[in-house]
């Protein structure tokens, strides 16, 4: 399947969220998916999309996400993904679960840090309420919310979040692994065999609880002055921190192997934050067999088994935790703590995750529109076989076409008999400067590809926008014909007239010029429709129909629909048929009048509807997000069985 992930935090950044989704991508990616980046800050490599950002104020290294909802929107209007995945709640992220929800695009959000927490750490706790607030109207936009911890799922359960699944989180046992020990990076910092060492990796931040780090690291050394002490990482505490605590060595930022080295060279791992949503410190501390000593939450909770393989206290008390460190430094040549430290971290391969990742991201498209595929899955693309299928109304050509969808709608099908029912190319758009997009040609070789491998035949009717054709009809070229109009003969032996129905339309036809006048008034309406259903998605609200709206109140307009009918209808009886097709108005019908039935297929403008023909005969009115549905309905349980992990 095709997957866009957005985040205000990517590679090279060096932090937990970033470490995680990189992790995502690559394994996705080696299953066979189709991921895709929108990210602040620098990279932008492969791959990758970058954003509009600003940087953090005290965070320089931090680059917040603006708002890009405009620009979401054109590329998923050009390149649809099945799914969407927002790992941060910024501006950024936001914008793009509305632009997501205005398309029909299925959307998972992650909730990697506790920002609201963090308030209280900058002396803005008066803020909490609202930040939680924010973060809730964020999450309640997405299909499904991702944790990384079972303390943050209950925690945002009980805070009334919809839909909150567990993702954990993996390892990397091959770059953290107690054989990276480096001596002499042990005696730069001063440390003889005898001595141990105590680190602290990660953002040198109010947040992360380093002023209490800070506590520990220099009661420790009272009980034991040959403690030597270590800071990995950067961040806007670091100058006051380092000459406040001569003592403790401050190593700055690291990363890959040289972050290796820093873990594997020390002993004990001190990881006092109490705001993480997970805490990947802690995991690459134990796979690097060091002496962890954590609070009993988020990754401590679900992976720390005390005095087994580390040591842990009560969130919030401080006296128990220090004294986990004191018994920290009576067990730091504890080889069995250590050794299983290192085993449970072999344990949590990425494999399981990025399967979790996949099987959430599946739930999520669970009756929002197309079926999540993966590149394989889509070779065997599922497909509902019928008779005929009748579509009018594409309007190539215009911004307003929907080609995605109606290309999307065929790759579903497959049938004997196409009929493209008039106005499928615009030519009167075209004429006045409209611009033909790549998307609009692959409707036509869509088409093509259908003549060639299904051998379907397919007969092109005429209509008013593509009014050019008139002077070449009737024309074929092996099984595409150009008609004016065509009588389809049922399986139950009834007859239907095809038109694509301009013909009565007396403006359409003596007025010309009106017409082509109206159809300018028409795109300008559809471009503040579009304008219009963009506000309505900032605001969360569904798409609304300005134009149909309009016809529906507009006595003559409602006036003319019920005559275009009913002369259609006479005209029907005339020819000794059974029925009509037509197109023409967009508004899609089905209806018995009498003698006669009446069937209209709509457009692919707002309606997106077609009529098809069943191998029973019966005719059919169908929406694309009903087909859509209905289809992912039908195939997905059995797929989930082989595919969703246990």
């Amino acid at each position: 399947m095709r997957i866009d992930i957005v985040t205000d935090t990517f590679a090279p950044d060096v932090n937990g969220v970033a470490m995680t989704l990189g992790r995502l991508c690559d394994g996705l990616r080696v299953k066979g998916h189709r991921v895709h980046v929108i990210r602040t800050g620098d990279g932008g490599g492969p791959g990758e999309t970058r954003a509009a950002s600003l940087p953090l104020p005290g965070y320089k290294e931090v680059r917040v996400g603006l708002p890009g909802s405009f620009k979401l929107r054109k590329r998923w209007l050009k390149r649809r993904p099945d799914a969407v995945y927002v790992a941060t709640e910024s501006p950024l992220g936001y914008s793009a679960i509305k632009a997501a929800n205005s398309l029909q695009i299925p959307v998972a959000a992650g909730f990697h840090t506790n920002f609201h927490q963090y308030m209280e750490q900058y002396r803005l706790g008066s803020l909490q309420p609202a930040a939680m607030a924010y973060l809730k109207r964020v999450h309640k936009r997405a299909d499904l919310t991702m944790a990384p911890s079972a303390d943050v799922v209950e925690m945002l359960t009980r805070e009334g979040f919809n839909k909150v699944r567990l993702l954990g989180r993996g390892v990397d046992t091959v770059l953290f692994d107690p054989a990276k020990r480096d001596a002499a990076l042990r005696s730069s910092w001063g440390a003889r065999d005898e001595s141990p060492v105590a680190i602290v990796v990660g953002r040198v931040a109010a947040e992360k609880n380093l002023a209490f780090a800070m506590e520990c690291f220099r009661k420790m050394r009272e009980r034991l002055p040959d403690l030597r002490c270590v800071v990995v990482g950067d961040g806007p505490l670091r100058e006051k921190l380092a000459a406040e605590h001569s003592f403790v060595h401050f190593a700055g930022m690291r990363g890959g192997e040289d972050l290796a080295r820093h873990y594997a060279s020390a002993d004990i791992l001190l990881f006092p934050s109490e705001t993480e949503t997970f805490g990947n410190v802690l995991l690459e501390g134990m796979a690097s067999g060091l002496v962890v000593v954590g609070h009993d939450y988020a990754a401590a909770a679900l992976h720390l088994k005390q005095e087994v393989n580390g040591l842990k206290a009560a969130k919030g008390d401080r006296a128990a935790y220090l004294g986990e460190c004191f018994a920290a430094l009576e067990r730091w040549r504890d080889e069995a703590m250590r050794l299983e430290a290192r085993a449970t971290a072999e344990r949590l391969g990425w494999d399981q995750v990025v399967d979790a990742f996949e099987g959430h991201l599946r739930e999520a498209s669970d009756g929002r529109g197309p079926m999540l595929l993966t590149l394989k899955e889509k070779k065997s693309r599922p497909k509902r076989d019928f008779r005929t299928i009748f579509l009018s109304d594409i309007h190539l050509g215009t911004p307003d076409a929907k080609v995605l969808e109606v290309i999307e709608f065929l790759k579903h099908t497959k049938c004997d008999k196409l009929v493209l029912n008039g106005d499928i190319i615009d030519g009167w758009a075209l004429r006045r400067g409209a611009k033909w997009r790549k998307r609009h040609s692959r409707f036509i070789r869509t088409v093509l590809k259908k003549m060639e491998k299904d051998d379907t035949e397919v007969i092109y009717l005429r209509g008013n926008h593509d009014d050019i054709l008139e002077r070449f009809l009737p024309l074929a070229f092996g099984k595409l014909r150009f008609v004016k109009e065509h009588i389809h003969p049922g399986v139950d032996g009834k007859r239907y007239l095809v038109v694509h129905g301009d013909g009565f339309d007396s403006v359409s036809t003596d007025h010309k010029w009106v017409a082509q006048l109206g159809s300018i008034g028409y795109d300008f309406l559809l471009g503040v429709n579009r304008l219009y259903n963009r506000y309505r998605a900032w605001r969360g609200k569904e798409y609304y129909s300005v134009s149909k709206a309009i016809k529906a109140r507009v006595k003559s307009a409602v006036s003319f629909v019920g005559e275009y009918e009913l002369q259609l209808q006479e005209l029907a009886r005339k020819k000794g048929c059974d029925g009509i097709i037509c197109g023409h108005i967009h508004t899609p019908e089905d209806k018995q009048v009498g003698e006669i039935r009446y069937l209209n297929s709509g457009d692919w403008v707002e309606s997106l509807t077609a009529i098809v023909e069943h191998r029973d005969g019966r005719l059919e009115l169908i929406r694309h997000g009903e087909f859509m549905a209905d289809l992912a309905a039908e195939v997905r349980p059995a797929l989930r069985e082989v595919m969703l992990p246990a």
